[in-house]
């Protein structure tokens, strides 16, 4: 999962070569399929929502957020919970129960089977929470969240009762709920558009922190010497999808907030289409009655947008979002070309390769973290020590990144961007390959506060290169695919086991090599497209250009130079 790093400002576009007076506005959408919006002439219903209540949604949803967006990825704190209590134990022989503290490979196998596919599960349902995001509304994906939640638990609650294995579809519900509750709750940012970076980073920071629900809860259990069973845990955790459920119902809206560039579209549309629909009216006096109080209406919108906008105002938000697209030196790079035509260029294509690449490292890493270290370091005290350590930086590493991501992400090309995040991803993976106690911990702070800038760059990237009017089919294609690919981590582990004996060396050089070589093309490319883009604007800027002859200088002397 990652966050769609869009503001409030950048969805008011211009089609591309339509003319100003009779642009076509579209809504930015995370429907893969793709809708066009009808202009409402009726008053915002949102706008008349009040701040109090605007503050209390804000707030509620980064309380459920917390509790329920990304828990499955707390799976490295969960992992030892589930050995103790000898889940998937029966898998080995009966040498191999003897060592309580280790899994044999069946096990292993098996756990991680049950963390690889909650990861594909949230980065595949991006697509369906997309369409039903946008056709339904914001209410009703949170409420199929809170069911899909209310599922998952119960598999959990009665996991160790039944007679089939409940704990893979239980965290794949789990996991499935995720993006319907972390995604329907993107929209809130325009509640106060003038703070909606901050919002932002309040939901994500909810989402990366959701990990430490299972950190607290093996602690809890840990505490307890194991009278805290799962079953108790998620018992008492069905607390949260009902309160997200009665939340949705009485207090959240029903509608997406509108972003203030869908707000002035709409008002404009409504005079535009005033004037087309009383073009062919004989009675003129009524007609200007008609226009009049549709004017009066626009206005009346616009006023109320003043302050949603804060002292800045529309034009100077505008001119900061300018800023940001030159700097990135890619934006509109495939700016009104078609999903499928896009999808053909290098610029989907590579970006596809690393992102799969890195995912795959990224869920390896976290379902692997504690044998790739009792095996590297040779102690398991030692190796759980470091899996410790990396339940507790995970989601305070993704909470201190947030400001850092946006001051990157804003002020930089998206060649640096690209660049850095090949750089920092080689040396994690350097890290990864020491067998050291210091490279532990050096790998460990790399990479929690590398992986959420890793997804919000991938987002970043997917806007300004591709648009936002292809930005839901286009960037769901990309979070599919690598999704479906993490299937690969059991290959990896298959690999590691049978193939290196244990060793996880050989897997991560591996890794390593080819997300590095897909990265270095990628940013070779980018940057060569960059120059030629920037030349392309020049030339153009040069031949637009109004054409001035110089003014005739007045001399002291005739043209036979005589003074």
């Amino acid at each position: 999962m990652s966050l769609h790093r869009v503001s409030s400002m950048e969805s008011w576009e211009h089609a591309r070569g339509s003319s100003p007076v009779q642009a076509e506005h579209r809504k930015m959408s995370f429907n893969p399929v793709g809708t066009w919006v009808t202009p409402e002439v009726h008053k915002e219903p949102t706008l008349q929502v009040s701040k109090g209540k605007r503050t209390v949604q804000v707030a509620v949803a980064c309380i459920y957020c917390l509790f329920a967006a990304g828990i499955v990825f707390g799976y490295a704190a969960f992992k030892p919970v589930l050995i103790k209590e000898g889940v998937y134990r029966y898998l080995c022989t009966e040498k191999e129960r003897d060592d309580t503290e280790r899994t044999c490979y069946e096990q292993e196998i098996r756990l991680n089977l049950m963390f690889t596919t909650a990861a594909v599960a949230t980065n595949v349902c991006a697509l369906p929470v997309g369409t039903i995001l946008d056709k339904y509304g914001p209410r009703v994906s949170g409420i199929i969240g809170s069911i899909l939640l209310t599922i998952g638990a119960v598999f959990f609650i009665f996991a160790p009762q039944v007679a089939f294995d409940a704990y893979i579809p239980g965290y794949f519900f789990l996991a499935l709920a995720g993006p319907f509750i972390f995604i329907s709750s993107f929209q809130l940012s325009n509640t106060f558009p003038r703070h909606s970076g901050l919002i932002l980073a309040l939901l994500t920071g909810a989402f990366d922190s959701s990990s430490a629900v299972f950190l607290f809860y093996r602690l809890s259990y840990e505490a307890t010497n194991g009278a805290f069973t799962p079953s108790n845990l998620f018992t008492l955790y069905l607390i949260v999808p009902v309160f997200i459920l009665l939340v949705q119902i009485f207090l959240m809206p029903a509608r997406s907030y509108k972003t203030v560039g869908e707000l002035v579209a709409a008002a404009e549309s409504s005079a535009e289409e005033v004037d087309q629909q009383g073009e062919d009216n004989d009675e003129p006096a009524r007609l200007e009655r008609i226009r009049e109080q549709r004017r009066v209406r626009r206005e009346s919108v616009l006023s109320e947008l003043a302050p949603l906008l804060g002292k800045k105002g529309e034009d100077k938000q505008q001119m900061q979002e300018q800023r940001k697209k030159e700097i990135s030196g890619v934006w509109g790079a495939l700016h009104g070309k078609t999903a499928f035509q896009q999808v053909k260029t290098p610029w989907f294509i590579l970006i596809t390769l690393f992102t799969v690449g890195q995912m795959l490292r990224i869920n390896y890493f976290v379902a692997t973290i504690r044998p790739q270290y009792e095996y590297m370091l040779g102690n398991h005290a030692i190796a759980e020590h470091v899996n410790n350590v990396f339940d507790i930086a995970l989601p305070v590493g993704g909470v201190l990144s947030i400001p850092f991501i946006g001051l990157i992400l804003d002020n930089t090309s998206t060649t640096f961007v690209l660049a850095f995040l090949v750089s920092t991803a080689t040396a994690i993976g350097v890290l990864g390959c020491l067998p050291y106690l210091w490279a532990a911990y050096a790998n460990i702070a790399l990479f929690v506060v590398y992986r959420p800038l890793y997804y919000t760059a991938v987002s970043d990237y997917a806007a300004k290169v591709f648009g936002f009017h292809t930005f839901g089919k286009v960037y769901g294609l990309i979070i599919c695919l690598a999704g479906l690919l993490n299937f690969l981590q059991s290959a990896l582990d298959a690999l590691r086991y049978k193939q290196f004996h244990g060793d996880p060396v050989p897997v991560n050089i591996i890794l390593l090599a080819v997300v590095f070589l897909i990265g270095a093309v990628l940013v070779y490319y980018v940057r060569r497209k960059t120059q030629d883009m920037k030349r392309d604007y020049l030339e153009d800027e040069a031949e637009n250009a109004p054409e001035r002859t110089m003014p005739e200088v007045s001399s002291g002397y005739n043209t036979n130079g005589d003074v």
